[in-house]
């Protein structure tokens, strides 16, 4: 078992609540008054923290940078990737305002920093560092980061296992330990078909780290099969409305879905336990009923040796288990037993 990590007061790990991120982004379309929204139905969903994406456009593509398929279909239209994010770029300002505001309502603020410059804004700002897919083969970012001392959490989306093992070693390497492998298929929205959850265990294996699942598919039925296979975080991306014009909106969730995706987790949870095959408590009284024992066929006198078609196996419970069957016959009983009359230990000698 990996070792919870502390995120702002909260211990995260195995046998812990399920760390809920709602993954606004880049939904606000550069509009503070949007963001602001964003923060509020988080919190009203139950997420644990809210989280954005911090960057100045000049500082991350280059003027004739190409967008993803998915960012032109979603979108609608064909533009350099430095016009489409550059709309949507807040200001280190706004992150500040953005912050005090998720204090203010009793929700954490995260953002994925993008650039080195916005990693060390973001320094004073957040608990932890959530470093994206797409930096993931960005060893010296990392390093950078990593030195920081805050936990981080890491996207693995189109990634080979190799290049998850780079990205793991360099951040070790600096002495932080402190790491959270997200599984992830970087397309939005995602098929179901290629989100192989499984490979999110191959990740705790490998690595012998704390997991969780960064979701782009349509709805939540995969994040709750995340949860049920050990995810210790749940990153999801979360819109006021679907039909906002954006690059993510389409493979996000309303805040009703969102709120009920909580509450399915919170739910499953529940179910999950300690691992520990035992009866409830109410199975312990039904099994009395459930269960079968071994009883007279007829009427048996006493003294009589016993043979097993003299009995027979029949509800309930609560006299001698069927597994001792065989140790019964030969046996002499000490008094008279009755037809259909539970046999226990004290009418045998």
């Amino acid at each position: 078992m990996v070792d919870p990590i502390d995120i702002h007061g909260r211990s995260v790990g195995e046998n812990h609540p399920v760390f809920i991120i709602a993954e606004a982004g880049v939904n606000h379309n550069g509009e503070i008054s949007i963001a602001k929204r964003l923060i509020d139905e988080a919190k009203k969903a139950g997420a644990d923290a809210v989280k954005f994406q911090t960057f100045k456009a000049e500082e991350l593509v280059t003027k004739d940078g190409e967008m993803a398929d998915y960012q032109k279909r979603n979108i609608g239209e064909v533009k350099s990737q430095y016009e489409m994010i550059k709309e949507r770029e807040l200001s280190y300002d706004d992150f500040k305002m953005l912050k005090g505001y998720c204090d203010k309502k009793g929700i954490l603020f995260l953002s994925t920093p993008h650039t080195i410059g916005a990693a060390d804004f973001l320094e004073s700002l957040v608990p932890l560092y959530k470093i994206g897919s797409g930096d993931l083969t960005n060893l010296p970012f990392l390093e950078m980061v990593a030195k920081k001392g805050k936990p981080i959490i890491l996207s693995t989306g189109m990634a080979n296992l190799g290049e998850v093992e780079e990205a793991v070693d360099i951040i070790k390497k600096t002495g932080n330990k402190e790491i959270i492998l997200l599984h992830c298929v970087t397309d939005y929205p995602a098929p179901m078909e290629v989100i192989n959850l499984r490979a999110m265990l191959t990740l705790k294996r490998s690595f012998k780290a704390m997991i969780g699942y960064s979701d782009h598919t349509l709805g939540d039925t995969a994040v709750i099969g995340a949860v049920s296979l050990g995810a210790a975080v749940i990153e999801k991306h979360f819109t006021l409305d679907q039909n906002m014009k954006g690059p993510d909106h389409k493979a996000s969730l309303d805040p009703e879905e969102f709120k009920i995706m909580v509450e399915e987790i919170r739910r499953i949870e529940k179910g999950l336990g300690d691992g520990i095959k035992r009866p409830t408590e109410n199975e312990e009284k039904i099994k009395r009923v459930a269960r079968k024992s071994i009883v007279a066929r007829n009427n048996i006198p006493k003294y009589t040796k016993l043979k097993e078609n003299m009995l027979e196996i029949k509800r309930p419970g609560t006299g001698i288990e069927p597994k001792y069957l065989k140790k019964l016959v030969g046996k002499k009983t000490i008094r008279h037993i009755e037809k259909d009359e539970l046999i226990t230990w004290k009418m045998i000698e």
